[in-house]
C-alpha cells in the first residue's frame, strides 16, 4: 500500500502548453501506444487486468475483466468513451480533458487496440462545448501525427474516433441510454441482458469506459500493471482516484490521491482547507449525489471502494459534496429529489412516478403544507422504487432520500411537525 497521495493523472505543476501534441510527445506522450502496438491485443488486456484498474465512472467494475467479456470473433466492435459527466458534485473528467486531452486520446487508442475496435465514439456532455472543441483538436492533431487513421505507426491497425455531443440528459450517462442516444434515438436505458459487451452499439459488441478510466491506460502500459497495482490500499483498491470536492470548503477543487491513503475528513481538512471559517462539518456525500450521506461522526473512513461500502455508502464517481452546520437537510434532500424527478426519462413507472411523488411530498414538508404521515409515506415510496426499474436512476434517488432521513430523522420530524426548520438562517 502506498501511504501518501500521488499525482499520476494530474501533472503538478502542469507543463505549459500540455494540450499541444508536440508538448505531450516531448513529455513521453504516445510512447505507451507505440509499446502497445508491439504487443498482441490480448497481452494489453492482461496488463490492464494485472493493474487491478476499476472503472472510475461509478460502478467500479474491473476494467480488464470487462474487456474480456467481448465474444470471440464477432466484428465490428466498438469502444465508447463516456464523457457525459452529469452527476452532481463531479467535475473530474472535465478537468482531465481540459488539462491533458492527448492522455485521454492515447488511452482511447490503446484501449480500442486492446479490444480490436476500429471505431471509437467520444460521447461528451452537451454543456461541455469548450471541452468538445479541445478533444476534437486533439483528435485532429493525433490523426495528423499518424496516431489515428489507417495503419497506425505501421502496425496494420486502423482506428477512427468520432465526437458525439449529448443534449444535456443526465440519463445518457447510463451506458445503454448512451448507446441509444448514439444511434439517434431517445436516451432510454435498455433491458440487460444482453449486456453491451455482447450486443451494444448498432447491435455489435461494445465496451463503454469512463474518461478517467481510459486516462490511466497509457500509464499502465508505460510503467506496467504491477506498478499501478502497488499504488493504493490493497489489490481491490489500486491506483489513484480523482475526487471532486465542492460545497462549504475553503478550496473546492479536484484532488488526486492513492486509493485508501487518506480519510474523508483528511481530504476536506488537509487538501481543501477545511470548511468555511467558524463552521463545523455537518455531512458529506462522498461519491456524487446518488450515494448515501455520511455524518460528521462517520468521516474517519478511508477513501476507497471497500472502506466506503463497509461504511454504508459508495465511492461512486468521486464527487465529494461538503455541507456545514447551516444546511437544512430537508432542503438539501429536496433539492436532490428535484434533480432526479426532472432527469428521470419516464420509461419505468416506479421511477417516473416515484421520483415525482417523493419530490412533491418532501416539498410539502419543506413548505409547511399539510401531508399525513409524510416521512412514512416517503419511505414507502422509496421502497416501491427499489430494484424495480431498468436502470439505476430510481436507486440513485433512493440513496440520498433514505440516508438523509435515517441520519437526520430529527430534522425531518421537526419540519413535518412545525412546518419550518429549527436551524437559524437555513433555507
Amino acid at each position: 500500500m502506498a501511504g501518501t497521495t500521488q499525482q499520476i493523472l494530474f501533472r503538478d505543476p502542469q507543463p505549459e502548453g500540455l494540450r499541444e501534441i508536440k508538448v505531450y510527445e516531448r513529455l513521453g506522450g504516445y510512447q505507451a501506444l507505440k509499446k502497445a502496438l508491439q504487443l498482441a491485443p490480448r497481452a494489453v488486456v492482461e496488463e490492464v487486468k494485472k493493474s487491478g484498474l476499476r472503472g472510475r465512472g461509478g460502478a467500479g467494475f474491473p476494467t480488464g475483466v470487462k474487456w474480456g467479456f467481448l465474444p470471440e470473433g464477432v466484428k465490428p466492435r466498438y469502444l465508447c468513451v463516456n464523457a457525459d459527466e452529469s452527476e452532481p458534485g463531479t467535475y473530474k473528467d472535465r478537468e482531465l480533458i481540459e488539462r491533458d486531452p492527448h492522455l485521454v486520446i492515447e488511452g482511447t487508442i490503446i484501449s480500442s487496440f486492446a479490444i480490436q475496435a476500429n471505431t471509437a465514439y467520444f460521447y461528451i456532455r452537451g454543456e461541455f462545448a469548450e471541452q468538445a472543441r479541445i478533444i476534437e483538436k486533439a483528435i485532429a492533431e493525433a490523426h495528423a501525427a499518424g496516431y489515428l487513421g489507417k495503419n497506425i505507426q505501421g502496425s496494420g491497425y486502423d482506428l477512427e474516433i468520432w465526437v458525439h455531443r449529448g443534449a444535456g440528459a443526465y440519463i445518457c450517462g447510463e451506458e445503454t441510454a448512451l448507446l441509444e442516444s448514439l444511434e439517434g434515438k431517445r436516451g432510454f436505458p435498455r433491458i440487460k441482458p444482453p449486456f453491451p459487451a455482447v450486443k451494444g452499439l448498432f447491435g455489435q459488441p461494445t465496451i463503454i469506459n469512463n474518461v478517467e478510466t481510459l486516462a490511466n491506460v497509457p500509464l499502465i502500459l508505460d510503467r506496467g500493471g504491477a506498478w499501478f497495482a502497488a499504488i493504493g490500499r490493497d489489490e481491490k483498491n489500486t491506483g489513484t482516484k480523482i475526487f471532486s470536492v465542492s460545497g462549504h470548503v475553503k478550496e473546492p477543487r479536484n484532488v488526486e490521491i492513492a486509493l485508501g491513503s487518506i480519510t474523508v475528513r483528511e481530504l476536506v481538512d488537509k487538501h481543501c482547507g477545511g470548511v468555511w471559517p467558524g463552521r463545523q462539518i455537518k455531512a458529506v456525500i462522498p461519491g456524487g449525489s446518488s450515494v448515501p450521506v455520511l455524518t460528521n461522526a462517520e468521516l474517519d473512513v478511508l477513501l476507497d471502494y471497500d472502506s466506503l461500502a463497509k461504511a454504508g455508502t459508495m465511492l461512486g464517481s468521486g464527487g465529494v459534496i461538503v455541507m456545514d452546520e447551516s444546511v437544512c437537510m430537508v432542503w438539501a434532500c429536496h433539492n436532490l429529489l428535484r434533480f432526479y424527478a426532472h432527469e428521470s426519462c419516464g420509461q419505468c413507472t416506479p421511477c417516473r412516478e416515484g421520483t415525482r411523488w417523493s419530490e412533491r411530498v418532501l416539498g410539502k414538508v419543506l413548505h409547511a403544507e399539510k401531508e399525513p404521515n409524510p416521512i412514512a409515506r416517503l419511505l414507502d415510496i422509496s421502497d416501491n422504487m427499489a430494484s424495480k426499474t431498468i436502470c439505476p436512476l430510481a436507486e440513485a434517488a433512493r440513496g440520498p432520500l433514505e440516508s438523509f432521513i435515517k441520519k437526520f430523522r430529527d430534522e425531518f420530524d421537526y419540519h413535518a411537525e412545525h412546518g419550518r426548520c429549527d436551524i437559524e438562517g437555513a433555507p
